[in-house]
């Protein structure tokens, strides 16, 4: 069978359409499609604004830039994440903490979080691991009570929502942030090529990120600190950057944004199906969803009861042509972070839960046989056939 890899972008004659008609246009960046894209994210999640940028690691840095982040401010986030969710912190000169996770979803443990506040502490980065949402309503809870800003980095989350008072959240809304922050990386739910963006319900939030986004520059008269007539006038009022997005790559956001629920249930239906297929073998310990969640399914992890047999599983299964990974190799065990200093042994659950995952292919251009093939030659590994 052709090598199944464990994540993959869905490309139509659509998209192809739509990215060749901006090519066409002219606007290849920051023109109209630009804004299209903004809006069809703010209509799906009901958030005021939207500013769409190069990647989910610049939408990170400038959310973090918004809030206000400087030398010497700590900002408390997952362990379980990529790089970028602390390494924006770094790019601000704050100090990157983590709080250690639950063990069945393998989000952040407000309880673990709390720990952590302390005077110097400036923000939350919550992390909704695979898709599966945070407990939001708690983070946020705390944040106020210590006046942090919360930031949801959601790159796994397009799509999912919670339950709050009867009421369905989606992520991306804002009801319990200040900014969430999603990827549009080719394995992400929708994609740009490369791309992310930041959405806030602040309006002062909002005129922060445009200008951080562009050199930290301005051409509204209404903002200009000094008052001109001339046509050409424009002011640096910050230190931005480019971090700008192609009015090509948001024509195809914009278009595969048109299919996103229809992803969404495919992943569910995948989701699903390594359910029932897999529940009842002992060596494994297969992901959740909690009851008032609805997941979009980013990844989906097991965990095999040991180290040791998690290397031989890990390896049979490329062999056999099945693209598995590892999501993730806790950030405070890379290289550079042990030179900050942060401690190994400080974060027990997020240290178990490395040792076993593994995560197998989901995305919506796998077929129903190669879902049986994963779960077959995984059967077969377990049992020794």
């Amino acid at each position: 069978m052709k090598f199944i890899p464990y994540s993959h972008q869905a490309i139509n004659s659509a998209d192809i359409k739509a990215v060749v008609k901006a090519l066409k246009s002219e606007w290849l960046t920051q023109g109209p499609n630009v804004q299209k894209f903004e809006k069809s994210l703010c209509v799906y999640t009901k958030a005021k604004y939207a500013v769409a940028v190069s990647s989910g690691t610049a939408a990170l840095h400038l959310a973090c830039l918004a809030a206000g982040i400087k030398k010497n401010n700590e900002v408390i986030t997952s362990p379980i994440t990529f790089v970028a969710s602390a390494n924006c912190v770094l790019y601000c000169g704050g100090k990157p903490v983590f709080a250690d996770v639950y063990e069945d979803t393998v989000n952040i443990n407000p309880k673990e979080l709390e720990k952590r506040i302390n005077k110097r502490t400036k923000a939350i980065i919550p992390v909704h691991f695979a898709g599966h949402p945070c407990a939001m309503a708690d983070i946020y809870r705390l944040a106020k009570k210590h006046n942090l800003a919360v930031i949801e980095d959601a790159a796994h989350a397009l799509g999912s929502s919670y339950l709050h008072k009867g009421k369905r959240i989606k992520i991306g809304a804002g009801k319990h942030s200040d900014m969430t922050v999603f990827s549009f990386h080719p394995l992400k739910a929708i994609t740009t090529g490369e791309g992310g963006a930041i959405l806030t319900n602040s309006k002062t939030l909002y005129d922060r990120l445009l200008l951080f986004r562009s050199h930290g520059i301005t051409k509204d008269g209404a903002k200009l600190k000094r008052k001109k007539s001339e046509n050409w006038y424009y002011e640096m009022q910050e230190l931005g950057y480019n971090y700008r997005i192609s009015d090509i790559q948001c024509a195809l956001g914009a278009n595969q944004m048109k299919r996103l629920d229809r992803f969404m249930k495919i992943r569910q239906s995948i989701a699903a199906y390594y359910q029932k297929e897999l529940r009842n073998i002992e060596e494994l310990i297969l992901p959740v969803q909690s009851p008032r969640v609805r997941s979009a399914w980013h990844l989906y992890t097991i965990r095999v009861n040991s180290l040791s047999k998690r290397k031989k599983v890990f390896q049979k299964l490329r062999a056999a042509g099945i693209g598995v990974q590892v999501h993730y190799i806790p950030i405070y065990q890379q290289p550079y972070y042990q030179a900050l200093k942060h401690q190994k042994n400080a974060y027990p659950i997020a240290n178990k839960y490395y040792d076993s995952a593994i995560s197998l292919p989901i995305h919506p251009s796998l077929s129903t046989k190669q879902v049986a093939y994963v779960c077959k030659t995984l059967k077969g590994i377990l049992y020794g056939r």
